[in-house]
């Protein structure tokens, strides 16, 4: 006997479906209708009837479960994100204390990290479906604590390339995905502001973690440090894999493992370019601060507090950006914060040489930084629909891979001077250039979703 058992399914359509009036047919003779509303997007609810079981794919509750499921990704992203942004400080004491003035090749360990912590992306619709998000981020875990423990006992410059560079970034890379990708899926009507929430760990871990860290060197020494940083990843890492899930487990029997779809998607061609230019320059400020106040003499307390400025404002950027393009739009909100991130570099950062106006820089700078790594992400949802969200994420975010592994190499060789006198300003006008260029961009994506009137929601 065969048991027949109802399914119901919602999801969120792409704005290319959208265009048309679909109806979707899962079973031979079962036509189900689409319904759009919302303004531009809404989840549309599908009965399917099915002989073989029951499933049921959920709305997005936009609370309840769902902030338990945030506070997973906050968790993840605040130990391997956060760690990001206090690179800055190891690399400024390895190239004083540990593997004096090699600040190139030393920069490659950074650079490393940058580009293997996008690794996953190409295939991480596959890993979705067929690893599921709580193996992917037990196995995070494993490498992240591996590599950073492993670090701490390095003696040349090319363990730290295999540990704080391969082992971490592929780490961080199976963090990422996942936790950014459930904020994604668990909110809807308040998506912007949970992509802010979750991406702010970053900004919190590395307002924390600098501070701990610099204490920590100054006392008991870099390897401690690492250590220290280690152990305090390793119980945020068991909390996003108890927490992390996707509100829909993937159903797909067969996947492409290189899924290549939403490049169909011009807007999204777009969101892939500004990532890829904008990773090229983004991480100068982060990777660089702590150096640049150690070239003007400064105490090295207020490299360590640049770093800690930048994390904290971004976390006030990411939520705060989140927000309010939940009421002026996501495009719109995506494209202010791009364009002034570049702006801050080539107004601000190119003309200051004291404490007061690079700690100035370091906030603005992460106020709008901020702001750019949530809105674009945020936006994803909007441009591409749910149905393609997984294999959407994986590519936009492998974008940074090329920026990630060159950028800091490309920024490190401006600086040196074969006269032994680092220079910093080609560094920051090439950041500052490449920012803009990518706001711009931004801009049309802006465009190309509501057309030229400069005040209409988008």
């Amino acid at each position: 006997m065969s048991n027949k058992h109802s399914m119901e399914i919602e999801r969120q359509p792409s704005d290319a479906v959208k265009a048309n009036d679909p109806t979707v047919n899962y079973e031979k003779g079962k036509d189900t209708s689409v319904t759009y509303v919302d303004g531009f997007k809404e989840e549309d609810r599908l009965s399917i009837e099915s002989e073989t079981q029951e499933y049921v794919l959920k709305q997005p509750p936009d609370g309840g479960r769902a902030w338990l499921v945030l506070f997973g990704c906050f968790c993840g992203l605040f130990c391997t994100q956060g760690y990001n942004y206090v690179w800055g400080i190891f690399l400024n004491y390895y190239n004083q204390n540990v593997f004096p003035d090699q600040m190139t090749a030393l920069s490659w360990i950074g650079s490393l990290w940058l580009a293997l912590a996008n690794i996953v992306g190409p295939f991480y619709s596959w890993f979705a479906v067929k690893v599921g998000y709580k193996w992917m981020l037990i196995a995070a875990l494993v490498l992240w604590s591996l590599g950073i423990m492993m670090a701490s006992i390095a003696t040349e410059i090319w363990h730290l390339y295999l540990t704080q560079g391969v082992l971490m970034g592929v780490g961080a890379s199976l963090v990422w995905f996942p936790c950014v990708s459930a904020a994604q899926q668990w909110f809807s009507k308040r998506r912007g502001l949970s992509v802010g929430i979750a991406i702010s760990g970053s900004g919190f871990g590395g307002l924390i973690l600098s501070n701990v860290i610099q204490a920590v060197i100054d006392h008991l020494g870099y390897q401690w440090a690492l250590r220290i940083v280690g152990f305090i990843s390793f119980v945020l890492l068991i909390i996003a894999a108890c927490t992390v899930r996707p509100l829909n487990v993937p159903q797909k029997t067969e996947i492409k493992i290189f899924d290549l779809r939403p490049f169909r998607n011009f807007q999204f061609v777009l969101l892939f370019a500004i990532q890829f230019i904008g990773n090229f320059a983004f991480n100068v400020p982060s990777s660089f601060l702590p150096a640049y106040a150690n070239y003007l003499g400064l105490d090295p307390w207020i490299g360590t507090n640049m770093s800690a400025i930048i994390s904290g404002v971004m976390i006030v950027g990411k939520i705060s950006s989140g927000l309010i393009s939940d009421y002026i739009g996501r495009a719109n909100m995506t494209f202010i914060t791009t364009i002034m991130t570049g702006v801050m570099c080539l107004a601000v950062w190119l003309t200051v040489t004291n404490p007061a106006g690079i700690w100035a820089f370091a906030a603005m700078f992460g106020y709008f930084g901020g702001g750019y790594l949530v809105m674009v992400p945020a936006l994803l949802g909007q441009v591409v629909g749910m149905e393609d969200i997984e294999s959407a994420n994986g590519l936009l975010f492998f974008a940074w891979f090329f920026g990630g592994l060159f950028g800091s190499p490309i920024c490190a060789a401006l600086i040196d001077d074969a006269s032994g006198h680092p220079t910093y300003n080609h560094a920051i006008i090439f950041g500052g250039v490449l920012m803009v260029f990518a706001g711009l961009l931004a801009w049309a994506v802006r465009v190309m979703r509501a057309g030229w009137k400069p005040f209409v929601k988008a």
